[in-house]
C-alpha cells in the first residue's frame, strides 16, 4: 500500500477514535458523576482524543499554542491511565492533591519540550528521555495495580476487565517501545506508528465502553459514596439472595467466620477458604460478593476482624492489653494495615476508640458506644 493509502487509513481510524472517546467522556459525565473511576475514565478518554488529534501526520507544525495544549494533555494521559486503574480496581482509592500535581508536572514537561522555549538541545533531549521513562513507569504501575489486587477482587466483571486492561497496557508498551527503536523519520514509518497506536487506543476505548456498560448494571464501579466501602452493599438475609447463592453454603460460611473465627488464620486466602467449605473458588467469590455484598476479599475478612477488635477495645477487662496484641489476635499481620482498616471503619484510631469507650463505659445507653460496638 502506498503512503497516501496508509495516511488515509491512519486519519480515518483517528477520526473514529476521537468520536468514540468523546462519546465515552460524555456518557461518563452524564451518568456517573459521583464515581471517581468514571470521572477519571472520562478524563482518560478526552486525553486519548487529544492524542489522536495532535499526533496526526497532517497536524500543523510547529505547534500553535492550542496544539501545544493538546499535546500536553495527551502526554499527561499516562498519569491518568495509572490513576484510572487505581480507582477502577481499588475500592479504597481516594484522589489526592499530589495526583493532580503529578499530572500537571508531566503536562508542563511535554509543553516545554515541544514549545522550544528552553532553547537548549541538551535540555530538550533530557526532558524527552524523562518523559519516555515516565510513560513506561506509569504503564508499569497500572499493570502492577491490575495484578496486585487481582486475587482479592470478588467482582467477576471487574476481574475480566483487569485481564483486558493488562493485555491492552502491555500491548501499548510493547508497540511504543518497538517503534521507538526504528528511528526512521519517513512518513511511511510515521504512518505505521500512528496506525499501531490508534489500534491500541481504540482497544482501550472499547474497554472504557465496556466499563460504562457494566457500570450501568452496577457490577464494576464502586457503590455510591454514601455507602461505606468496606461494608456489605446488599442485605444478607436468605430471601434477598440470588438464585445461584445456596443458603446452606452461605450459612456454613457465616458459621466459619463468626463461630470458628477462621479469619484469624494466618495467610488465609480465598482459595484456602474455598477448600475449607469444599466449593470452587469462583463460587466462593460469587458467594461473598453477591450473597454478602463485599467487593474485596480483604474487606470481607477485615469486617470480622474489626468487629472482634472493637469488642476487645471496649472490654474493661482488656484495658491493659496492647492494641497491637489485640489486632494480631484478630488476624492482622502488621500494625499499618490494621490502623488503616480501623480508621476507615470507625473514623477513629484504635487508641482514640479505646479512650472514648473507657470514658463512656459507665453510660450503658451511650449512642457513641453502641455505634462503636455495631458490626
Amino acid at each position: 500500500m502506498d503512503t497516501s493509502g496508509l495516511m488515509s487509513i491512519d486519519l480515518g481510524l483517528r477520526g473514529a477514535v476521537v468520536a468514540l472517546c468523546l462519546l465515552i467522556a460524555a456518557m461518563a459525565l452524564r451518568d456517573r458523576r459521583d464515581s471517581t473511576a468514571a470521572l477519571l475514565g472520562a478524563a482518560l478518554a478526552i486525553g486519548a482524543a487529544a492524542s489522536m488529534i495532535c499526533t496526526a501526520p497532517t497536524f500543523p507544525r510547529p505547534y500553535a499554542w492550542w496544539g501545544l495544549l493538546l499535546l500536553a494533555l495527551s502526554s499527561a494521559n499516562s498519569v491518568m491511565f495509572w490513576l484510572w486503574a487505581r480507582a477502577a480496581f481499588d475500592d479504597d482509592f481516594v484522589s489526592r492533591p499530589w495526583h493532580g500535581a503529578l499530572w500537571a508536572a508531566v503536562a508542563a514537561a511535554q509543553w516545554l519540550d515541544a514549545s522550544g522555549v528552553t532553547r537548549s538541545a541538551a535540555l530538550e533531549v533530557a526532558i524527552e528521555r524523562a518523559l519516555s521513562l515516565a510513560f513506561l513507569g506509569f504503564a508499569l504501575l497500572a499493570v502492577a495495580q491490575t495484578l496486585l489486587t487481582w486475587r482479592a477482587d470478588l467482582v467477576e466483571g471487574r476481574r475480566r476487565l483487569r485481564l483486558v486492561v493488562l493485555i491492552g497496557a502491555s500491548a501499548q508498551t510493547v508497540v511504543n517501545s518497538y517503534l521507538s527503536l526504528l528511528q526512521q523519520p519517513s512518513i511511511r514509518t510515521f504512518s505505521i506508528s500512528g496506525i499501531a497506536n490508534v489500534f491500541v487506543l481504540f482497544a482501550l476505548a472499547g474497554i472504557s465502553v465496556w466499563n460504562l456498560l457494566e457500570a450501568r448494571k452496577g457490577s464494576i464501579l464502586p457503590p455510591a459514596p454514601n455507602l461505606p466501602l468496606g461494608a456489605p452493599a446488599k442485605a444478607s438475609d436468605e430471601r434477598s439472595q440470588p438464585a445461584a447463592i445456596e443458603p446452606a453454603i452461605l450459612g456454613r460460611l457465616k458459621k466459619l467466620m463468626t463461630d470458628e473465627r477462621i479469619y484469624r488464620r494466618e495467610g488465609l486466602t480465598i482459595g484456602s477458604l474455598s477448600a475449607e467449605l469444599g466449593v470452587a473458588e469462583y463460587r466462593m467469590r460469587q458467594l461473598i460478593n453477591e450473597g454478602l455484598g463485599y467487593r474485596n476479599f480483604n474487606a470481607f475478612l477485615n469486617h470480622y476482624r474489626i468487629v472482634e477488635v472493637k469488642a476487645a477495645l471496649v472490654d474493661p477487662g482488656q484495658v491493659q492489653v496492647p492494641v497491637l496484641t489485640i489486632a494480631m489476635d484478630a488476624g492482622f499481620q502488621s500494625i499499618g494495615p490494621f490502623n488503616r482498616a480501623f480508621k476507615a471503619a470507625t473514623d477513629l484510631t484504635p487508641t482514640e476508640f479505646r479512650r472514648l469507650a473507657m470514658t463512656e463505659n459507665a453510660v450503658p445507653g451511650s449512642d457513641r458506644l453502641k455505634i462503636g460496638q455495631s458490626g
